[in-house]
């Protein structure tokens, strides 16, 4: 039997490979028996990854190491197939703060897209929440339907417990979908698509009472359009707030230098004498 929290068939595996420049290649695969893992430094078969515990380092065929390890799910919307471009882990946090979802929301996103969003809403509404989900083109529908249920099966080998299964994909435009919101009461409504402003008629009706309806734009001129829409139609939507959301990586480095006594007693020397011609600003 295999060991608690090891790794099992059917789940996902992450590759960490150390490269050049202090950079990181990670590689996602899913277990199986008879298959391996190729990374630029040779192959691991995946019999070898399958019931060893996450954190370890592993070496392939060529003497690379790997660290192996679970996927987050930041890490999984970001290696995972994807047809249009996803909503960056970035950007969703912003959203999610800004429509405040609880456990047991029901939220409507528009654009499936490759299904990214659709799986952080699906943990922030949790097992007694519903999300229901739009997308007016069958191959993104499809996508978004496979990323959603590869995640689910493999969260519930790994772990030994089940993702919810609280999203409905539904390959519709939200434009013509005014029937269907008359039945639903939507706590917070997610649209990612590129004229938002054809789905605010339809959603506002069915969206509650101090509501939030957060917009993913890629540039000022679809806000723009946005406002004017929403101005021209009389909607009851107060435009709160427009924020860019902006990420920084940072890599913190040891640099080898050898001390040289007279060039430090030097650097030294100028640094009191620029802190003393300083000295009363900083008083």
């Amino acid at each position: 039997a295999p060991r608690p929290g090891s790794f099992r068939v059917g789940e996902l595996a992450l590759a960490e490979v150390r490269r050049k420049h202090h950079t990181t290649l990670k590689l996602l695969c899913r277990l199986a028996a008879e298959a391996v893992l190729t990374s630029p430094g040779g192959v691991l078969p995946h019999r070898d990854i399958i019931g060893q515990l996450p954190g370890q380092v592993l070496r392939t065929s060529g003497g690379m190491r790997l660290l192996l390890r679970r996927p987050s799910l930041e890490e999984y919307v970001l290696l995972m197939p994807r047809g249009p471009t996803i909503a960056y882990p970035k950007d969703v946090s912003a959203l999610l703060m800004m429509t405040d979802i609880h456990p047991g929301d029901t939220v409507l996103e528009t654009g499936s897209g490759s299904g990214a969003m659709s799986l952080f809403l699906s943990r922030a509404v949790g097992p007694k929440g519903r999300v229901l989900s739009y997308e007016i083109r069958d191959d993104h529908h499809s996508l978004a339907k496979k990323n959603y249920r590869h995640w689910r099966s493999a969260w519930e080998i790994g772990h030994m417990d089940e993702w919810p299964d609280n999203v409905e994909f539904i390959l519709k435009d939200i434009s013509t979908a005014a029937a269907d919101m008359k039945s639903v009461t939507l706590d917070a409504v997610v649209l990612d698509m590129l004229n938002p402003q054809c789905a605010l008629p339809v959603v506002y009706p069915s969206l509650k009472q101090g509501g939030v309806c957060a917009v993913y734009l890629a540039n000022i001129t679809q806000v723009i359009d946005l406002l004017d829409r929403i101005r021209s139609c009389k909607l009851p939507f107060f435009c709160e707030r427009i924020i860019e959301v902006t990420h920084r990586s940072w890599s913190v480095l040891p640099v080898p230098y050898i001390a040289r006594p007279s060039h430090c007693q030097e650097a030294h020397s100028a640094f009191l004498t620029k802190l003393r011609k300083f000295r009363p600003l900083l008083s």
